[in-house]
């Protein structure tokens, strides 16, 4: 099965500033977060590495668990990301290994 959609959580750092986004091009988008290409948000709060990330083949399925995580109080965006990525890596290089 194909995974074309993915919700991701980028950060500023460990316990920093936290982005929610949906897309059908996570390495791409993430770049474009990551070189300060897009104004807004992630631009403004220095909202660079990716650090939790959850891929799907449905958008609807993606929209909606984007918008719950949106939801989320802090606390439970921080467990969801330490419970897979307790360092707070950036995962960006990853999306890029076979």
């Amino acid at each position: 099965m194909e995974h074309n959609y993915a919700v991701c959580l980028l950060a500023s750092r460990r316990n920093g500033t936290l982005y929610c986004g949906v897309t059908g091009n996570l390495p791409g988008r993430v770049f474009l977060h990551r070189e300060d290409i897009l104004a807004g948000f992630t631009r403004r709060y220095g909202v660079h590495r990716l650090v939790w990330f959850e891929r799907t083949d449905r958008i609807d399925a993606a929209i909606r668990r984007e918008k719950q995580v949106r939801k989320w109080h802090r606390a439970w965006k921080i467990r969801l990301i330490e419970a897979g990525n307790p360092n707070w890596d950036d995962l960006y290089p990853s999306l890029f290994q076979p």
